[in-house]
């Protein structure tokens, strides 16, 4: 089966029509309020830490807060079962959760702005010996105002792309998706610039509480979206136990949980605390030291994350596991939540689910192996204001196009063309890279690489959002859909730190005579390619050329795969089509 049976094609002018949609206005609304918590519980409250005189490795400590994004999808269940008293009966399921999860956003803000440490005049105007240092608990209290609002801000985001998928169709999802990540842009940078503009002018705590009320833009979003089409599945029926029984099965599979959450953020944030917190108050502290040494060593730190979070879903499917023989509540409950929507996934793919997920695992690695990229520009010859000036407006610019393009895409010509489309894009982006290593320090060459860079990344990453929406089914949907956002991005770790090894090697290899005829690329390359490199450490500039070109081949090699995987699930197992709803569970 092909495209042209998931959605009819459109005209230009339908196709842009969508993002004028009621809900598209209100996904932008909503994409915007997921985005704001995002850095003003860490990166941006750095900032206010270190004024206040808090040491870095605290104030790196409390990075770990963020690993809450990652491993949402474990609470996800909640609010796939779970109706919010009143709200619910008021607003529906969705409407309900993202109200109350906003609620707690607001909340946490404002705590943090009550009772973050003051900054003094002196401290403020760079006299940092003035300040004494602050107090130990302030600096606990807001961690854990932090914390909070990390938890709601990351249940926010799952209602949101609950509703965003229950509330549109098929081929609407592509618009939806574009106004979702442009306002999460635009509040990515409210939230990173406005409150330091503000903090100078206002105080900290002033710029924080007036943090709190931008977050009204997100309930209105809420207020005016029309209510979603859900599905409820109910639980089975089971007989009641003994209640200390059932209580100690509650906390024991609560407490696996807890374990494979460590496990599963540890790997997917890159960070050992978790770990090492909880081998420490296991009794465990020299073992707890030495994974903390190794866990972020390169390569074999990060073959340890990626190990990790296999290591955590494990201890996770074994807490959702029934007892043998027996059918408790507490083992119902966690099997409906949790077991039951993977099985629903498999059940209605079949044969290809293990073909998607994989699709989905390698869709973006072609991206992710590009994390060099900025060293490449400085090894090519760029100065660090050329590079800024490009990535910060332009790049920015060029982002929020690409992303526009990708809902268009999605609405014009269909899901899967469009995901073919974004495969495509992303491996050509690395022959614009290729072209600098000819021209060298070349200012439209360093545009024309970030604007075909961010354009195609829009573009895949859009369609990408909108794919894995029409995977999921109503009644498992917000579980379905944080599964798939969570885990996407895991096997582009381990590659991605390898990328500078590859990238070293191919020039030693190059200098060493070993590729003379990727060598004889680069023998009409421009003098000014790499020439500072070159004269840093004594390798001819072919060398690093042919390094560098032998790195986005690979990278262009991995994106292949993905289009090919996508070619083939095309065939076999297209999304659901635009005519009909997302499917209720098999």
């Amino acid at each position: 089966m092909t495209d042209a049976a998931e959605t009819p094609k459109r005209s230009t002018w339908a196709a842009l029509a969508v993002f004028l949609e009621r809900r598209s206005l209100v996904m932008l609304a909503l994409g915007f309020a997921a985005g704001l918590p995002n850095l003003l519980v860490y990166d941006t409250l750095s900032v206010w830490m270190r004024q206040a005189k808090v040491p870095l490795d605290v104030i790196t400590l409390m990075s770990l807060v963020t690993i809450t994004y990652a491993i949402k999808f474990l609470w996800a269940p909640v609010v796939d079962r779970v109706k919010v008293p009143v709200l619910h009966q008021l607003f529906g399921k969705r409407r309900a959760w993202m109200l109350l999860a906003q609620a707690g956003v607001v909340l946490g803000i404002w705590l943090i702005a009550a009772n973050a440490p003051v900054v003094s005049a002196a401290v403020a105007g760079g006299d940092a010996a003035a300040q004494p240092d602050p107090n130990l608990d302030i600096i606990v209290i807001v961690a854990i105002c932090a914390a909070f609002t990390a938890l709601f801000g990351a249940t926010q985001d799952i209602a949101i792309d609950a509703w965003r998928i229950e509330a549109a169709a098929v081929e609407k999802q592509g618009a939806m998706a574009a106004a979702y990540q442009w306002g999460y842009r635009i509040s990515i940078i409210v939230s990173g610039a406005l409150p330091l503009w503000m903090a100078s002018r206002i105080g900290w705590t002033g710029s924080y509480m007036l943090m709190a009320f931008v977050m009204a833009i997100g309930i209105i979003g809420v207020l005016v979206a029309p209510r979603e089409k859900s599905v409820e599945t109910p639980l089975e029926k089971t007989e009641k136990g003994s209640p200390l029984l059932e209580a100690g099965e509650w906390i024991g599979r609560i407490a696996l949980m807890v374990l494979g959450a460590a496990f599963i953020g540890a790997g997917i944030a890159g960070r050992a605390e978790p770990l090492t917190f909880l081998f420490s108050v296991a009794g465990f502290d020299t073992f707890a030291a030495s994974v903390g040494e190794i866990w972020t060593t390169r390569p074999w730190g990060m073959i340890l994350q990626v190990a990790g979070v296999a290591v955590g879903l494990v201890i996770v499917a074994f807490a959702t596991y029934p007892l043998p023989g027996k059918r408790t509540r507490p083992s119902a409950y966690f099997a409906k939540t949790l077991k039951e929507p993977l099985e629903d996934f498999f059940k209605r793919y079949r044969g290809t689910g293990a073909l998607i997920l994989a699709m989905i695992c390698v869709y973006r690695i072609a991206d992710f192996v590009l994390n060099l990229m900025g060293a490449f520009y400085v090894d090519v010859g760029f100065t660090l204001d050329e590079v800024a000036n490009a990535r910060k407006i332009f790049g920015v610019v060029m982002s929020m196009l690409g992303v526009g393009l990708g809902g268009w895409t999605v609405a014009r010509f269909g899901l899967m063309k469009a995901l073919i489309a974004g495969a495509v894009l992303q491996p050509l982006s690395n022959v614009a890279f290729g072209l600098l290593t000819f021209t060298g320090p070349s200012l439209p060459g360093l545009y024309l690489c970030i604007g075909v860079d961010n354009i195609s990344a829009g573009i895949a990453g859009t369609a990408l959002i909108a794919y894995m929406s029409s995977l999921t089914s109503l009644g498992f949907t917000a579980t379905q859909y944080a599964l798939f956002s969570s885990l996407y991005a895991l096997p582009g770790k381990i590659l991605a730190a390898v990328s500078g090894r590859i990238v070293e090697g191919a020039i030693a290899a190059a200098s060493a005579g070993e590729s003379e005829w990727l060598r004889g690329w680069f023998s009409g390359m421009s003098p000014t390619a790499f020439a500072s490199l070159s004269a840093d450490r004594g390798i001819d500039a072919e060398a690093f050329a042919a390094g560098y070109m032998t790195f986005f081949i690979y990278s262009g090699v991995i994106g292949i795969a993905a289009l090919v995987l996508a070619i083939v699930i095309m065939r076999k197992a297209p999304p659901p089509s635009a005519e009909k709803p997302a499917e209720a569970p098999a």
